[in-house]
Parts: structure tokens; sequence; C-alpha cells
């Protein structure tokens, strides 16, 4: 339900939690090539996370990147917030306008009454999911399981 761009964002967070070291800039080729993502369109996607205080960046020749924030403060929906924005938690799956600002049409929506209770668990969820624990979780099979 996220964007590939949103996913790039969450991955290139994680790999900086998982190998930053002692707050050191990490450059953009040395992520991108690790994550297999062009290198200008990740530039893009860290500026855009950089300009919403989640990254810190330095430009020039010694300059990237750096998380700006505890990993484990860096929650999953504060990405997906800045990076696709929160309408997948309140829009219509069929993208019909009638549940649009009026919560009484939205009872004669035939998917909004099966839906919400979905997207509501899976916003909590995101709330509830930190950068910081992911790289915890990956750290000792970051050998095997390629972010």
């Amino acid at each position: 339900m996220i964007s590939s761009t949103c996913k790039y964002a969450i991955r290139a967070l994680i790999f900086l939690a998982l190998y930053q070291e002692d707050d050191k800039k990490m450059g953009i080729k040395h992520i991108a090539d690790h994550l297999e993502i062009p290198a200008p369109f990740l530039g893009k996607i860290m500026q855009q996370l950089s300009k919403n205080k989640v990254l810190s960046s330095t430009k020039g020749p010694h300059g990237g990147f750096s998380l700006a924030h505890d990993p484990h403060q860096i929650a999953i929906y504060d990405i997906v917030k800045i990076i696709d924005g929160i309408d997948v938690f309140n829009s219509c799956l069929l993208g019909l306008r009638i549940c649009e600002n009026d919560p009484e049409k939205k009872s004669i929506c035939p998917m909004h009454q099966r839906s919400e209770p979905l997207r509501k668990e899976l916003e909590r969820f995101y709330k509830e999911s930190f950068v910081g624990e992911i790289a915890d979780n990956l750290s000792e099979y970051k050998d095997i399981i390629k972010i």
C-alpha cells in the first residue's frame, strides 16, 4: 500500500541505522550502490527526508547523509507521511469522491465501511514500528538479508 519511493526511503534509513558510525556522513553513491537504487533518484528522496529533519545532510566532497535522530524515534509512519502522505490511511479504496469530507456519506460507499478498520490498523502498525527496531532485528542477519 506504500509506493516504491517510500520503500526506498525506509530501506535507506534502515541502512543508515545499521551502518552509520559516530554521526559520520555517508555518501549517496555508497548508499545507492548498496541498496541498488539509482543515485539521482535516491538523492531526491534523501533531500526530501533532510528537508523534513529526518536526515542531516552536508554538501561537498566529504558530505553525505546521517540520521538526524535516534533511529528508535523515527516511526515508519513519519516516513510514509513525508513521502506518500497520509491519504493512504483516509482515502477510499475505490477512489470515490462520495467518501471525502462527509462522514454521513461514507456509509453509502460499498468499500469504505469494510476497509476503514484495515486502514486504521495499518496506520497504527506504522506508528508503532520504528527504523531502529527494524535495524536491531536485522543486525545479526545483515549479511544474509539484503535491505
